[in-house]
C-alpha cells in the first residue's frame, strides 16, 4: 500500500509540475502576443486614402450625430432626460470613448509630402499637435460632465463642447460623395439630413420657449399639458416638429404671435426658412443640371436633331428611324462618346480602362494577333463605338474604305446588290474591312469595298480609321511590316493580289525613297551654305559699322567752321579744274579736226603769249592795289599767302577724310539695301 500511495503522490506531483509548466508557457505566449500587438500598434500608420480610414470616419458619424440630436432634445424635453437617464449616461460615455479613440487614430494618420506617405511617428505627432484640429479635439474632450456634481443630472447641455467634433461629419460626407456611384442622390440625402437636424433643433427650442412662457398661455405656444392627449412626450415632440414645418414652409394658417419673445422667435424662423428654401432650390437645380449634362455627355442631343429635322422638313420615315435610333441608345444605355467621358482622366488611366474594356475585342482580329501589347494599347484608345439600326448599311460595294469594323454585339449580313440575297452572316467577334486600311501594294480592288454589309438588327460596332492606324504604325515599323505581310497572305488566299504590280510598286517606292533622300541631302547642304553666307554678311556688316563709327569720331574733333570752308574751297577748285580741262579738250579736238596737226602755228603761239602777258600784268596790278590800300599790306599779303600754302595740305587731308566718310556711308547704305 505504501508503494502504491507513493506512486500516486509521485504521479500527482508530476501532473502538477506539468500543469505549472503549461501555465508558464501560456503566460509567456500571452505576454509575447501582447508585446507584439503593442509593437504592431506603435508601428501602424494609416493612409488617409485607404479603406480603413474611410471606414473609421464613417463610424465617427454616429457619436457626433448622437450628440447633435440627443443633447438638445434631453435639455428641452425634461421628461426624456428623466425617464431614460441611465441609458443616456451610458451612451454619453460610450461616445466619449469613440472621441478618445479618434484622437489616438489621428496620431497614427499619415500625410503626403512630395507625393510620398510620411510614416515617421515623431513627425506625425508633431504635425497633429501643432494643428488647430488638435486644439478643437481637446476642447471637445474636456470633462465638463463634472458640472453634474454642482448643477445636477438634469442639465445635459454641459456636454455642449462635444459639438466641436463636427468636422468629422463633413469630412466623411465629402469622402462618401466621391466614392458613391450616385453622387446626385447622395447630395439630396445629405441636404435633407441637414434640414432635419435644423428642424429638430427648432422644434426643441419652440417647446422650451413654450415652457418658459407657459403652456396654453396663448394660441401660439404649445397647448396646456393638462389637456388629455397633450401630456405625452411623443405628442409634445411631434406637435413641436409640425409647428416648425409650418413656419419653415409658410404653408397653412399659422397662429399669430402675441408676445415679444414669440415675435422674435417667429422672425428668426422665417429668416431660416428663406435660407432653407434657397438651399433646397439651389441644390435641386444643381442636381437637375448635372443629370442633364450627364445625359448630354453620354448620349447625343436629341432635341437639336429633332428641331433640325423639323426645320428641313425631312420625311416621316427618316424621322422615325432617327427617333428609333435615339430610343435604342437610351433604353439599352449605349454609350457612343467614350472619349469625351474619359478625357479628364490621365492618359495612363484612360489606357488601362480602355484595355480592360476593349482589348479582348481587338485581340480577336486576325491581323492584330501576335502583335506587340503596346501597339494594341495604342489602338484601343482609337476605337470608336458606333450603333447601327436594323436594315442600315455599314458599307457598300465600291465605296472607298477609310476604316475597319469589329462587331461587338449584333448580327450583320453580307448581301448582294439587291439587298435581299444573303451570302453570309457575321456575328459577335467578327471583323471586316481590315485590308482596305493597310494600303497593300498590288491589291486588285485598291482601297474599295468588295461587299455589301447590312445590319440585321441593332448592332454595336467598333471602328478603327485608316488615319489612326497609320499614325500608330509610324512608331512601330516592325508591326507595320508584320501587318502588311499578313494582309498580303490574306489577299493571296483570296486571289486579289497582283505579285508583279506589287514588285513594281516596291521598286518604284525604293527609287522614290532614294530620290527623296538625295533631295534631303542637297537641301541640307544648301542650308549649310546659306547659313555660312549669312554669317559672313553679318560679320562684314559689323566691321563696316565699326569703321563708320571710327570715322565719325575722328570728324567730330574738327571745328565745324573750318571744315565747311575748306570743303567749299576744295569743291570750287575742283569745279574750276574740271571746267578748264573740258575747255582744253574741246580746243584740242577742234584743232585736230581743222588741220589734222596737233602742233600749234606760230601766229597762234604768239597770240597765246600776248594773252598770258596781259593776264600777268593784270595780276601784278591787283597785287599792287592790295599793297597800296593796306599800307604795309604787301608784307601781310605775303604772309597770308604763305599761310594759305601751308594750310593747303591740311585742307587736302581733311577733304580726303570727308570723301572717305561719304564713301563709307554709301557702302553702308548699299549693304543695308542688300
Amino acid at each position: 500500500m505504501n508503494r502504491w500511495s507513493g506512486l500516486l503522490r509521485w504521479h500527482r506531483g508530476q501532473m502538477k509540475e506539468g500543469m505549472k509548466k503549461e501555465e508558464e508557457k501560456d503566460g509567456k505566449r500571452a505576454a509575447e502576443v501582447k508585446h507584439r500587438l503593442k509593437l504592431v500598434w506603435k508601428d501602424v500608420v494609416v493612409d488617409p486614402s485607404s479603406d480603413a480610414y474611410f471606414t473609421w470616419i464613417q463610424v465617427m458619424i454616429i457619436p457626433v450625430l448622437y450628440n447633435w440630436v440627443i443633447i438638445i432634445c434631453r435639455t428641452c424635453f425634461v421628461a426624456v432626460q428623466n425617464d431614460h437617464l441611465a441609458v443616456w449616461l451610458t451612451l454619453d460615455y460610450l461616445s466619449d470613448l469613440f472621441y478618445i479613440a479618434d484622437v489616438i487614430f489621428k496620431f497614427h494618420t499619415g500625410f503626403l509630402e512630395q507625393g510620398i506617405l510620411v510614416t515617421d511617428h515623431r513627425r506625425l505627432r508633431k504635425r497633429y499637435l501643432t494643428s488647430s484640429q488638435f486644439f478643437y479635439d481637446v476642447l471637445s474632450l474636456l470633462p465638463t460632465d463634472l458640472l453634474y456634481l454642482r448643477l445636477g443630472l438634469n442639465y445635459p447641455m454641459v456636454r455642449v463642447n462635444r459639438f466641436l467634433r463636427s468636422s468629422r461629419i463633413s469630412e466623411a460626407f465629402d469622402r462618401m460623395e466621391t466614392r458613391t456611384s450616385y453622387p446626385n442622390t447622395f447630395r439630396i440625402a445629405k441636404l435633407m439630413l441637414y434640414i432635419f437636424v435644423l428642424m429638430h433643433w427648432n422644434a426643441c427650442l419652440y417647446f422650451a420657449l413654450s415652457s418658459y412662457i407657459g403652456f396654453g398661455a396663448d394660441r401660439w405656444v404649445y397647448p396646456n399639458t393638462s389637456i388629455p392627449g397633450y401630456e405625452s412626450v411623443r405628442r409634445q415632440y411631434f406637435y413641436s416638429f409640425w409647428f416648425t414645418a409650418l413656419i419653415f414652409t409658410t404653408v397653412g394658417d399659422n397662429p399669430m404671435p402675441e408676445r415679444e419673445e414669440e415675435y422674435l422667435f417667429a422672425t428668426m424662423d422665417l429668416l431660416i426658412a428663406v435660407l432653407v428654401f434657397a438651399s433646397i432650390v439651389g441644390n435641386v437645380g444643381t442636381v437637375i443640371i448635372n443629370l442633364q449634362s450627364r445625359d448630354n455627355v453620354f448620349f447625343p442631343n436629341h432635341e437639336l436633331v429633332n428641331s433640325y429635322l423639323r426645320s428641313q422638313r425631312v420625311s416621316k420615315d427618316l424621322k422615325q428611324r432617327v427617333n428609333n435610333w435615339y430610343q435604342h441608345l437610351h433604353i439599352n444605355k449605349k454609350i457612343t462618346r467614350e472619349n469625351e467621358i474619359m478625357r479628364h482622366l490621365p492618359d495612363r488611366l484612360r489606357t488601362e480602362i480602355a484595355v480592360s474594356v476593349h482589348l479582348g475585342t481587338l485581340s480577336k482580329v486576325t491581323i492584330f494577333q501576335n502583335c506587340e501589347k503596346s501597339l494594341l494599347e495604342e489602338l484601343v484608345l482609337k476605337l470608336q463605338p458606333q450603333v447601327y439600326s436594323p436594315g442600315e448599311y455599314v458599307c457598300k460595294k465600291g465605296d472607298v474604305g477609310h476604316e475597319m469594323y469589329i462587331i461587338k454585339e449584333g448580327k450583320l449580313a453580307v448581301v448582294a446588290d439587291d439587298g435581299v440575297t444573303q451570302f453570309a452572316v457575321l456575328g459577335e467577334g467578327n471583323f471586316f474591312g481590315e485590308i482596305s486600311i493597310l494600303n497593300i501594294k498590288g491589291n486588285k480592288s485598291g482601297n474599295r469595298r468588295t461587299a455589301n454589309i447590312r445590319s440585321i438588327g441593332h448592332s454595336d460596332l467598333f471602328s478603327l480609321s485608316k488615319e489612326d492606324l497609320t499614325g500608330v504604325l509610324t512608331d512601330f515599323p516592325d508591326a507595320k511590316r508584320l501587318l502588311e505581310e499578313k494582309g498580303r497572305q490574306i489577299l493571296m488566299k483570296m486571289g486579289m493580289l497582283e505579285e508583279n504590280s506589287a514588285a513594281n510598286a516596291e521598286s518604284k517606292e525604293k527609287v522614290m525613297k532614294k530620290r527623296v533622300d538625295r533631295i534631303e541631302d542637297n537641301l541640307d547642304d544648301m542650308q549649310t551654305k546659306l547659313a555660312r553666307l549669312m554669317a559672313e554678311l553679318e560679320s562684314n556688316a559689323h566691321k563696316l559699322k565699326a569703321r563708320i563709327d571710327q570715322l565719325e569720331k575722328e570728324t567730330e574733333l574738327w571745328e565745324p567752321g573750318e571744315g565747311e570752308g575748306d570743303m567749299e574751297e576744295d569743291r570750287g577748285d575742283n569745279d574750276n579744274n574740271e571746267e578748264e580741262q573740258e575747255e582744253m579738250k574741246r580746243e584740242g579736238s577742234a584743232k585736230q579736226v581743222a588741220g589734222g596737226n596737233p602742233q600749234l602755228s606760230e601766229n597762234e603761239q604768239e597770240e597765246e603769249k600776248d594773252s598770258k602777258g596781259e593776264e600777268g600784268s593784270k595780276n601784278d596790278v591787283s597785287v599792287e592795289r592790295g599793297g597800296g590800300e593796306g599800307g604795309p599790306g604787301g608784307e601781310e599779303s605775303g604772309k597770308s599767302a604763305e599761310k594759305e600754302k601751308s594750310s593747303e595740305p591740311e585742307q587736302g587731308g581733311r577733304a580726303g577724310n570727308m570723301e572717305m566718310v561719304g564713301k563709307a556711308r554709301q557702302e553702308g547704305g548699299e549693304e543695308g539695301e542688300r
